[in-house]
């Protein structure tokens, strides 16, 4: 049997292997270079037990050591037992060579002491060839397999890290989850108590306001045309700041009650709402000529009331916001769209998109505000020039979010403006 990468008995390697060869005659030691280099072998030389123990302090890369037994001063054995009390060179097999016949006490006590073999005097060079060659590749192979051991060693240290460092950030991310719940809830606290402030505020500030407009009208009737036209000037002032703050509270009012509800989702015909809307504003759209163009709308399960006032404030907008050069036209249409799971629509859909478009020639806006105009109280007008609260948007917005829907808005400077309210079709409750 050819140990592995041999030929014909002897051995290759593709990088250098060192041998320490240790024996007290030097023709032994060039004996076994001789030998040995032929193969590729690099071989250290030592001719004395203690002179290979100052090599040894000095290299620990042997493959393999080749020990003479019979040496004046410190034998072979007794050399092998202090190589072996470093645990650096415990790795290196030591062969034995000997000119003597032991008996089997002597062996047993080389191998004991970690001995691999014994080769006898005088030496037959392929025999050293061969077994050089086992044991080179033996040990080759237990540094391989130390070396696999190291990097598994390793890999799990690192594994071990990792999941540490996992079980650690699962940790945190369960904390903050927690901390976001609780930070959630004391939120929701708080906007429905807010949302209660302005409802209780806003409903108790109407009986002062309507006492204001009593008795402005009453000093008004009072002083009759005897009245000085500037004091005439402040009283109608005084009436408009009034109206325009009863006009805030009344929005106010809306605002809150689309936070509190008890009404039910219901599957309704979107045309029947807006035309209710356009009825209620039969008045304002012939008193501006607009001409309303509307395309059949779809059934959705929907809150009735709040879908209605999410049309009227979107058509009274387009009103409101129409140019004075030019006669108000305003679109109303639907198209349908498929659910996208990247939407950011919630559970309960049934797969279909309704875009409700509402659009309108006014004087529109620039679009890095489009967000903005959804804030409450955030007006890009001021009221001198177009009267408003700037509440009704911010109605709308709060509307198609309880539908799980959102509101979007596309607008130029003076080309009018398009808002689409995207609705998922929801299963009624």
């Amino acid at each position: 049997m050819n140990p592995a990468g041999s030929e014909n008995g002897t051995f290759r390697v593709n990088t250098p292997i060192k041998i320490l060869a240790v024996d007290d005659r030097e023709d032994n030691l060039l004996s076994i270079e001789t030998i040995l280099e032929k193969e590729g072998f690099t071989v250290v030389k030592a001719n004395s037990g203690r002179a290979a123990l100052k090599l040894l302090l000095k290299e620990h890369d042997f493959s393999l050591i080749l020990m003479d037994v019979q040496m004046p001063h410190m034998n072979g054995l007794e050399t092998a037992t202090l190589i072996y009390e470093r645990d650096k060179l415990k790795h290196i097999p030591i062969i034995f060579i000997t000119a003597y016949q032991y008996g089997e006490d002597l062996i047993f006590k080389g191998y004991k002491m970690g001995g691999v073999d014994y080769i006898h005097k005088p030496v037959d060079p392929a025999l050293l060839r061969f077994k050089v060659g086992v044991f080179v590749e033996l040990y080759r192979k237990t540094n391989e397999l130390v070396q696999q051991e190291e990097k598994l060693k390793a890999i799990n240290k690192s594994l071990e890290i990792e999941i540490m460092e996992r079980r650690i950030s699962e940790q945190r991310i369960h904390l903050l989850n927690e901390q976001l719940l609780e930070n959630n809830s004391e939120l929701k606290s708080t906007n429905e108590e807010l949302d209660r402030f302005a409802f209780v505020a806003s409903h108790d500030l109407q009986e002062p306001l309507r006492k204001i407009l009593l008795f402005n009208d009453m000093i008004s009737q009072k002083l009759g045309n005897t009245v000085d036209a500037s004091i005439a000037d402040y009283l109608q002032r005084s009436v408009k700041a009034t109206g325009r703050m009863q006009m805030l509270i009344n929005d106010l009012l809306k605002y809150s009650r689309n936070t509190h509800t008890d009404e039910d989702f219901i599957r309704t015909n979107l045309n029947d709402l807006l035309n209710d809307v356009l009825s209620d504003l039969e008045m304002e759209i012939k008193r501006v000529e607009a001409e309303i163009t509307v395309k059949p709308l779809p059934a959705l399960a929907v809150l009735p009331t709040q879908i209605r006032q999410l049309f009227q404030n979107l058509i009274s907008n387009s009103i409101k916001f129409s140019r004075k050069d030019e006669r108000p036209h305003i679109e109303v249409f639907c198209d349908e769209i498929l659910s996208n799971p990247a939407s950011g629509f919630k559970n309960g859909s049934s797969g279909s998109i309704h875009r409700i478009s509402v659009r309108d020639n006014g004087i529109g806006f620039d679009e890095k505000y489009k967000e903005e105009i959804f804030v409450v109280f955030k007006r890009l007008h001021s009221y001198h020039n177009i009267e408003g609260t700037g509440i009704g948007l911010s109605i709308c917005k709060k509307i198609v979010e309880r539908h799980n829907g959102t509101l979007t808005a596309q607008s130029s400077p003076g080309k009018g403006s398009t808002f689409i309210v995207s609705l998922p079709d929801l299963d009624p409750q």
